[in-house]
C-alpha cells in the first residue's frame, strides 16, 4: 500500500512540474488553446468516383477541340470537310474544275479550231475544237458559221443535239460536222467559200459566247449551197460524222 501511494505521488509530481513549466514559458500561466482549428491545407481526394471540384471545367475525354467554334466558324472536323474547299476563311471555295461555277465558256480565246473536209460522208466538213486553256470549258449548242460575207446563218441538225453540254478539260477536243451541199444536187445558190468564221454561243441560245475563231480552209476553198447545215457540238468524232 505504501509503495503504490509513493508511485501515485511521483506521477502527480511529474504532471504538476509539466504544467508549471508550460506556464513559465509564456509568462501567463496556463494557456487556453480554445477549440481545435480546422486544417487549411488541401487534401487530395483519393475517391476517383467523385465529380470535378466546384468551379472547375469539365472535359470529355478523347473529344478533339473544334477550330473556329468560338467565332461562329465551321464546326465540321477538318478530316470530314470536302476536299478542295476551305470553309474556315468564310464560305465554300471549291476548286473542283468540273464544278459548273469553276468552268468557263469555250471560244476563240482559249481553244484551237481547225476545219477540214472529210472523204466520208460526202460533202462534209469536220470542225475540231481543242481546249488550249488552263480551265475546263463548255461548248454550248452548235457553232454559228459564216463563209466570207454570207448574210444568213446555217441551221442546226436537231437530231444531233446531245443529252448534256459538251465539256472539255484542258487538252481535250470536241467536234461539229458541216453538211456543205446536197449530194443529189437539190440545193441551190451554190458558191465557193474561202474564209470561215466559227462563232460560239453563250449560256442561252443565240447569245454571244466570246471571241470567234477563223480556221484556215483549203486553198481552193469549199463549195456550199442552200443545204448548208451544222451539227451540235459532239464529244465524239465518230458520232459527229453520222449526220
Amino acid at each position: 500500500m505504501r509503495t503504490s501511494r509513493i508511485r501515485l505521488l511521483a506521477a502527480a509530481g511529474i504532471t504538476l512540474a509539466t504544467l508549471s513549466l508550460t506556464a513559465c514559458q509564456d509568462g501567463t500561466g496556463a494557456k487556453d488553446e480554445g477549440a481545435a482549428r480546422p486544417s487549411t491545407a488541401p487534401t487530395a481526394s483519393t475517391d476517383s468516383s467523385d465529380g470535378p471540384a466546384a468551379g472547375s471545367e469539365a472535359t470529355t475525354p478523347n473529344q478533339p477541340a473544334q477550330a473556329g467554334t468560338d467565332k461562329g466558324g465551321d464546326k465540321t472536323p477538318a478530316a470530314d470537310r470536302p476536299k478542295g474547299s476551305d470553309r474556315s476563311a468564310g464560305g465554300d471555295r471549291s476548286t473542283d474544275p468540273f464544278d459548273p461555277k469553276a468552268r468557263v465558256a469555250c471560244n476563240g480565246s482559249n481553244t484551237a479550231v481547225t476545219a477540214q473536209p472529210v472523204p466520208r460522208p460526202l460533202n462534209h466538213l469536220l470542225i475540231t475544237v481543242r481546249n488550249t486553256g488552263s480551265k475546263v470549258c463548255d461548248l454550248t449548242y452548235y457553232p454559228v458559221l459564216r463563209f466570207d460575207e454570207m448574210q444568213w446563218v446555217p441551221r442546226p441538225i436537231e437530231e444531233s443535239k446531245p443529252q448534256a453540254v459538251v465539256t472539255l478539260a484542258p487538252g481535250e477536243s470536241a467536234y461539229a460536222g458541216v453538211l456543205l451541199s446536197a449530194a443529189d444536187g437539190s440545193g441551190d445558190g451554190g458558191t465557193t467559200g474561202h474564209r470561215l468564221t466559227v462563232g460560239f454561243q453563250g449560256r442561252t441560245p443565240n447569245s454571244d459566247g466570246g471571241p470567234a475563231a477563223t480556221p484556215s480552209l483549203p486553198a481552193k476553198g469549199v463549195y456550199y449551197d442552200s443545204s448548208l447545215t451544222v451539227t451540235y457540238w459532239q464529244q465524239s468524232k465518230e458520232d459527229t460524222l453520222t449526220y
